[in-house]
């Protein structure tokens, strides 16, 4: 016989590992419309209507593709979708063209502008990530006034030491972290050969914005391997993939991860890629 106390016990532990074995999905599900950028230039709005009809449900922009925030607007609406974020290029930041980014923002709808690249011929410069780091906080103060969150998107080059430092770290210590949060990018920390997990345990809530697209092998040199020698090793996520998408996404609460979007920079078939992402993504359990 077991007595009532050590039944209580049991039946609180069993309750406690069911809600740990519960099983989480992505439940909304997005994509970075740079992989469709050359159906995009095309024909706007076909683009969206297939995007949404694929499953997706929002969209990250980068550039509008000679559309006026309006059209755009009107565009998404039609196809049922929203566009949390954009990106806009590291000259944009400059105060006398930040208002109109954010201005556009507000018409279509963002809530977050995202800074994706910094040139290469600015990275050679001496202390340039400190400056990065003041131009972000300088522009995050900004957004935030008008009610948008200011985010950088991250490659692999952030990862390689620069002046003894990773310039990724160097911001994450430098950035506000009100006012400057990471988009980052799971497949190019991973081709750097860095961990997402020590960077959410380090700075959590850090990363409300996550791209997802896969890998097939990782570089041998890492942060150092040219950018365009990475570019074939990009797949569609969960094809032929060497990331571990379970481990990661089951630490997306301590991330801060709200916002997942599906990118493939040099896909075969636009629509097949996103497809097949959408297919594995949709049924993968966390």
């Amino acid at each position: 016989m077991i007595d009532r106390r050590a039944f209580i016990g049991a039946v609180g532990a069993a309750c406690v590992a069911g809600v740990r074995m519960e099983a989480k999905k992505i439940q909304r599900l997005g994509m970075q419309l740079y992989t469709v950028r050359t159906e995009m230039e095309k024909d706007v709005d076909a683009t969206l209507a297939k995007v949404a009809a694929i499953g997706y449900k929002e969209v990250e922009f980068a550039g509008y593709f000679k559309r006026t925030p309006a059209q755009i607007r009107d565009g998404l609406k039609k196809a049922g979708l929203t566009a949390p974020a954009a990106h806009i290029d590291y000259p944009s930041l400059a105060e006398d063209k930040l208002p109109a980014m954010i201005e556009a923002a507000q018409v279509v709808g963002h809530r977050y502008l995202v800074n994706p690249w910094i040139d290469e011929s600015l990275r050679k410069e001496p202390d340039i990530w400190k400056r990065v780091a003041e131009t972000f906080n300088r522009a995050g103060a900004t957004t935030q006034k008008a009610g948008i969150q200011f985010a950088y998107h991250n490659h692999h080059f952030e990862f390689a030491p620069a002046d003894g430092k990773l310039p990724y770290e160097l911001l994450l210590e430098q950035c506000d972290p009100k006012l400057v949060k990471m988009e980052l990018d799971l497949c190019w920390i991973s081709a750097a050969g860095k961990d997402p997990l020590d960077y959410f345990k380090k700075y959590p809530g850090r990363f409300p914005l996550v791209h997802v697209k896969g890998l097939s092998k990782k570089p041998e040199a890492g942060a150092a391997a040219p950018i365009q020698s990475v570019m074939p090793s990009l797949t569609e996520v969960g094809t032929a993939d060497v990331i571990d998408w379970k481990r990661i996404f089951a630490r997306s609460e301590q991330a801060g991860i709200q916002h997942y979007f599906v990118e493939h920079d040099v896909p075969k078939d636009p629509y097949e890629s996103l497809k097949a992402s959408y297919s594995y993504l949709t049924n993968l359990d966390f």
